[in-house]
């Protein structure tokens, strides 16, 4: 903001004589700050100094500091504004919950998973049982879930895991700005409103928010609104209707929070103004019931043209319990409200209270939040379509007869006298909820057995059918992988991916290109992050393990193959070389030389013979060794003779060290001394002549200890060793036997029989 200072005017010469005081008082509007504009003219301004001056003053502030990156991404899902939300993905995985009734079909899937591993361990093939177990188990899970009752689905509407309104918006918007305040100083995080499109229409949201783990529905109250919640949807609704945005409501609360606060602000009130209002409203509006809607708090944003209910959702004026606990004093008999009060979606649309019923995956929305998402999504557009249509005055006809319809009767029809009235019927005793077939578990127990006398009568991989397994599983992989893709909304991302690899492949540039390269890792990074979270990632986990242990088992399989091979190769080459004529005739000859002399031991040969002997050994172990090199292994021979003889060399010049060693006049003394110790000690010596003795023990085995440890005799130890272990008579450990005598420890007995108490 400029700002003006005008110092005081001071008049000399010539201008102060001519200027009187009514120019001065005169207004500002025919000079500046009083001085007559005339008087401006007449005077003479020198350039050197001026009669007045003008100053501006600009206040100096802070760059305004926006919400939003200064270069947002207009791509990003939900808009640039998007990260303004509290609602952020967990930082860690929800855990999962298994309902009571889940629990048998559970204990069965792990069982067939036990079958997987066992059948894995073992080797042997038993996958057409196993996925004949996994279409039974399909089967059974399917017939659950087809045939719930009322308070089963109370509990999967009720299920912590349960995808939530914000889970739902992010999953159907293109863009999505959550709008906060009831413009009396209060926000209810239990009620979440704001504007976001899907194909490109806006719409007006609002609904209850329920937490996803304690933190969470702790800071939203369990989905409970206060009445600031309720006035915030109300004028969020006046919005909507004065520019004209579609409103689409989604329920999921056990009912309006019922504090002392709650009632004192004016909780009746606001639910009532609500109810009133929504009668009102010029646009259409579409509800959904996608958990439970209580009573009077699910009403008060529920009073619309279109009311759709997801299958496992229910809609109650009060809870089986609450009901139970009134009827039979005592909430146990809660499966039996459940079912008199008529509160799930297929009985709610029996009764036309309900306009529609939105499918869910098998085990509840939890299951496939994305794939509920995108169902939702699909009603909501049809039920619009239906609604532009309307004109204003047809669309509040349309949301009023809807209501007045309810619960109609026609007065003045006849009974039928044989129809008893007022009876009560017999009470049928409530079932526990349905298990899944015994035979199915049998059929699981039984495989199992065939399991494990499979493995008790053979130990070994079978290698017939072990590559066709591997195909079929990796067929059933690449399946897997594609239903994970299907459900994060990747396919399309996918197939372009696998388009323009194609392309690269099929031109002569054999290279990727940098930035396909990228897209690539960064697809595969999403996909790997999200992996975790798809409904079928146990099932993927798990045959990503099959598939592994049974890779192991094919390279063990053909690595045995292979030695089995080599083992038949060398047989066949040795077996040539020994019926080779001229090495036969020398054998022949030389053993009818031997029989010829008569001796019976081989000590008993004169030295020509010998001599025969070996060179006829040398001649076929060069021979063998040739035949080794031809199949790429490395034979080298050593003589055993000669390597015994460097054994005995090593060992004599050992000996003779210690020799040296012992002989020395210092090491001799403290021996001698030793003994005299222990003569003086006798079989009972006390504390001082047992410290003695330990203590020239100790020096003496120091001594020792140094001596040996010679330089020369370790690395020649060490060279001796190496060749030995290449000698193929050192391979099995015979020749290393003998020469195990070099050790750096030392052991000093002076006397072996003698022993203090």
């Amino acid at each position: 903001m400029a700002s003006t200072s005008h110092p005081p005017v001071a008049f000399s010469g010539s201008l102060a004589s001519q200027t009187s005081a009514s120019d001065v008082l005169r207004s500002s509007r025919n000079g500046v700050c009083g001085v007559p504009l005339k008087a401006l003219g007449r005077a003479r301004l020198g350039s050197k100094k001026r009669d007045f001056t003008v100053s501006a003053k600009v206040r100096k502030v802070k760059k305004h500091e926006y919400p939003w990156p200064e270069d947002p991404d207009l791509n990003v899902k939900g808009g640039v504004l998007s990260h303004l939300s509290p609602f952020k993905p967990l930082k860690e995985k929800q855990k999962p919950v298994t309902l009571d009734f889940e629990k048998p079909l559970m204990d069965l899937q792990k069982k067939i998973i036990d079958v997987q591993k066992m059948a894995n361990e073992t080797g042997l093939d038993f996958s057409d049982q196993i996925i004949s177990l996994e279409n039974k188990y399909l089967q059974a899970l399917k017939d659950l879930y087809t045939h719930l009752t009322p308070i089963q689905r109370v509990n999967i509407a009720r299920h912590p895991n349960r995808p939530t309104f914000l889970d739902h918006v992010f999953n159907i918007t293109e863009k999505f700005v959550e709008l906060h305040g009831d413009r009396a100083g209060y926000d209810d995080p239990a009620i979440v409103t704001g504007l976001g499109t899907i194909n490109g229409r806006s719409y007006m949201f609002m609904g209850h928010q329920k937490g996803r783990n304690t933190k969470e529905n702790i800071q939203r109250n369990f989905g409970m609104p206060t009445p600031h919640g309720y006035r915030k949807a109300l004028r969020m609704m006046y919005y909507a209707d004065h520019h004209g945005f579609p409103i689409i409501t989604f329920i999921d609360t056990p009912g309006a929070y019922a504090d002392l606060k709650s009632e004192e602000l004016g909780q009746g009130e606001a639910i009532a103004h609500n109810l009133r209002t929504m009668f009102g409203l010029k646009v259409p509006i579409i509800s959904i019931v996608m958990g439970e809607g209580g009573s009077g708090g699910a009403l008060a944003i529920g009073c619309a043209n279109k009311l759709l209910m997801l299958e496992n959702a229910v809609f109650y004026v009060a809870s089986p319990e609450a009901c139970a606990a009134i009827l039979w004093k005592t909430a146990k008999a809660s499966p039996k409200a459940a079912e008199k009060l008529k509160i799930t979606a297929q009985e709610l649309c029996r009764l036309q209270i309900a306009d529609g019923s939105i499918p869910e995956p098998l085990g509840g929305a939890h299951a496939d939040p994305y794939w509920t998402s995108q169902q939702i999504k699909i009603a909501i557009e049809e039920s619009m379509d239906e609604l532009t249509k309307m004109d204003t005055q047809e669309l509040l006809r349309h949301r009023m007869l809807k209501f007045r319809k309810l619960g109609g009767f026609q007065e003045g029809v006849p009974i039928d006298p044989k129809r008893k009235v007022n009876m009560k019927k017999k009470e049928e005793p409530i079932l526990p909820p349905g298990i899944p077939d015994v035979e199915l578990m049998d059929e699981v127990e039984k495989l199992k057995q065939e399991i494990l006398k499979a493995k008790e009568s053979t130990g070994k991989i079978p290698e017939l059918g072990l590559n066709e397994m591997i195909k079929k599983l990796r067929r059933e992989i690449d399946f897997e992988f594609s239903e994970a893709a299907k459900a994060f909304g990747l396919e399309e991302k996918f197939v372009m991916a696998r388009e323009e690899f194609a392309k690269t492949r099929n031109s002569n540039d054999q290279s990727i290109h940098p930035v396909l390269k990228e897209k690539l890792d960064q697809l595969k990074d999403e996909f790997n992050r999200n992996i975790s979270a798809a409904p079928n990632y146990a099932s993927l986990k798990n045959k990503l393990d099959m598939l592994q242990e049974m890779s192991e088992a094919q390279k063990l399989s053909e690595k045995n193959s292979k030695v089995n091979k080599l083992k038949e190769e060398i047989n066949k080459r040795l077996k040539e070389v020994m019926n080779r004529p001229d090495l036969k005739e020398k054998f022949d000859k030389l053993k009818a030389e031997i029989e010829s002399t008569g001796v019976s031991t081989a000590m008993d040969l004169d030295q020509g013979l010998k001599e025969k002997i070996v060179q006829l050994k040398n001649e076929m172990e060069t021979e063998f060794a040739g035949v080794f090199e031809s199949l790429g292994l490395n034979v080298s021979p050593t003589s055993l003779p000669e390597a015994k003889r460097k054994i005995d060399e090593f060992n004599n010049e050992i000996t003779t060290v210690m020799e040296d060693i012992v002989s020395s006049t210092d090491l001799k003394n403290k021996i001698e001394l030793l003994k005299i110790e222990v003569a003086k000690a006798g079989k009972t010596a006390d504390a001082e002549s047992k410290a003695k003795i330990q203590s020239l023990e100790q020096q003496i085995k120091q001594s020792l200890a140094q001596a040996m440890s010679f330089p020369e005799l370790k690395e020649k130890h060490e060279r001796l060793k190496a060749e030995i272990v290449e000698s193929p008579e050192g391979s099995n450990g015979s020749l290393l036997a003998d020469n195990d005598g070099f050790k750096s420890g030392v052991e000093v007995n002076v006397d072996a029989n003698r022993s203090f108490a």
